[in-house]
């Protein structure tokens, strides 16, 4: 990784792209994308291919591989669970925590965050903290108290040294693959909360926010040039690795 933070892309793959079909496209994105500096890349594969993509970009030390999700026990009886030293194991160094589909789809609650938080900080992990609001706290006013909760919940007991060794990502809820996504000026107002919240706690003011939320390369450029906005945090536009290398291409 570069000594100054630069943009970083985060490219959340979800449920698509097994291990075979990881390396095709690692191999179609190296071909079009060389490293650049100022630019970070980080990929977050499901967690059958995370080995294979961490193979497959090594080499590269402007990308890094994260977990989608990871358990916070370090080992246990939680079938069909992943635990942050197995993730490290198989080559992940940031892992995901509190995406929306995790607190939406899965019912991950704020005090589980919170635990996955800490537990990746005690592995040496890099969190990726995922906050945002639902459609509803959106209309109803709420943005800015739903985002400090889930800000508080998650890094409860995390001191200005573990503030230092994390990201964290602004996905709007009601943005998030429905094609709408927030305009430049809504990212910037929330992203300027969470960093007052953050600076109040001796965060470091490197520490990266990035948006997430119906990303695609017809507005990724302002979004990048919004106050306060250091990147995205992207989900289907970066399944595509052509399309990908273009969207990053574009800072």
């Amino acid at each position: 990784m570069s000594p100054v933070p630069g943009i970083l892309y985060a490219a959340n793959w979800k449920m698509h792209l097994g291990p075979v079909g990881a390396a095709e496209y690692v191999a179609r994105f190296l071909a079009r994308v060389p490293a650049s500096p100022g630019r970070d890349l980080w990929f977050f594969p499901p967690a059958v291919s995370l080995a294979a993509v961490a193979a497959a970009f090594r080499g590269r030390p402007d990308v890094l591989v994260g977990a989608q999700d990871a358990h916070w026990e370090p080992k246990g009886a939680f079938t069909g669970a992943v635990s942050m030293p197995m993730v490290a194991e198989a080559g992940a160094r940031a892992v995901l925590v509190g995406h929306s589909e995790r607190r939406h789809v899965f019912g991950e609650t704020d005090a589980e965050t919170g635990r996955k938080v800490r537990a990746a900080l005690e592995q040496g992990l890099l969190p990726l903290l995922c906050v945002g609001e639902k459609l509803a706290e959106r209309d109803a006013g709420r943005t800015a108290a739903v985002v400090v909760r889930q800000l508080e919940a998650a890094l409860a007991g995390v001191g200005a040294d573990g503030l230092g060794h994390l990201v964290v990502a602004y996905e709007p809820v009601w943005a998030i693959g429905t094609g709408r996504n927030a305009q430049p000026a809504d990212a910037a107002a929330v992203h300027a909360v969470i960093r007052d919240w953050l600076a109040a706690r001796g965060a470091p003011a490197d520490l990266r926010v990035l948006y997430g939320g119906s990303v695609k390369a017809e507005n990724v450029v302002a979004l990048l040039a919004a106050p306060g906005v250091d990147g995205v945090l992207v989900g289907g536009a970066s399944l595509d690795p052509e399309g990908w290398a273009d969207i990053v291409g574009s800072s």
